[in-house]
């Protein structure tokens, strides 16, 4: 059986797919990411072409040919990318990059966060703190975890390595078209391979693999 690693950033996710390429390239692991989102954004936005992207406020860009509810709440610093949609008491806190073409649905809550272009956290989500890889998915009711409860450090650990974050509070690392099932809970550090699935009311820790099938803790197969 092959050795089980953390995933790198290279093995996670197509920097393709991202306005937020250059604040993952060069780094390793992404949640080394985390700490820079919101700088980045300040930084990245008044470069952003007027012809395509209005800011509304201090700190807010949204493309013009992105749909955002009235009821929607868009914190500083954030960028809506072209295409995305904010829909009905969306809640935006700031530090939050939302990819083109992504949704985020009715009552989600974003903070510290990059979904990149055709992520869904469509219905009910709180992601915090988390990297969501292009065409992700999280299921209704799905949340990222991004704090442990004896308030330690968070610590990634995979069947044959571990890595201290350094960091309070990381959610989850979600790499390319990861399926998370609906009402489950991504506990902090949580770190998911491409093209894996999630099963619905999961409680999920640690890595899985890539192309993986989460059914359960100690339950976890290959996709055929």
């Amino acid at each position: 059986m092959a050795e089980q690693k953390v995933p790198k950033i290279a093995d996670l996710y197509d920097l393709e797919h991202t306005i937020a390429a250059p604040l993952l390239e060069g780094k390793e692991y992404p949640w080394e990411a985390l700490d820079g989102i919101k700088e980045f954004i300040l930084q990245l936005g008044p470069t952003l072409d007027p012809e395509l992207y209005d800011n509304p406020a201090e700190g807010v860009w949204v493309a013009k040919d992105a749909k955002v509810f009235p009821s929607a709440y868009l914190g500083s610093p954030c960028i809506i990318d072209c295409g995305a949609e904010v829909r009905h008491c969306a809640f935006i806190r700031g530090s939050a990059i939302v990819g083109k073409n992504a949704v985020v649905g009715n009552s989600v809550e974003l903070k510290n966060v990059v979904l990149f272009d055709n992520v869904q956290t469509p219905h009910y989500n709180y992601v915090g703190d988390s990297i969501l890889g292009y065409k992700a998915h999280m299921g209704a009711g799905s949340i990222t975890s991004n704090v442990k409860s004896d308030k330690t450090l968070v610590v990634i650990k995979a069947k044959d390595e571990q890595i201290a974050t350094g960091r309070k509070k990381v959610g989850a690392m979600l790499g390319d078209c990861v399926e998370v099932g609906c009402n489950s809970v991504l506990n902090p550090g949580t770190v998911i391979g491409r093209h894996s699935n999630v099963y619905p009311t999961s409680s999920v820790r640690g890595v899985v693999p890539a192309n993986s099938i989460y059914k359960g803790s100690g339950n976890i197969v290959e996709k055929d």
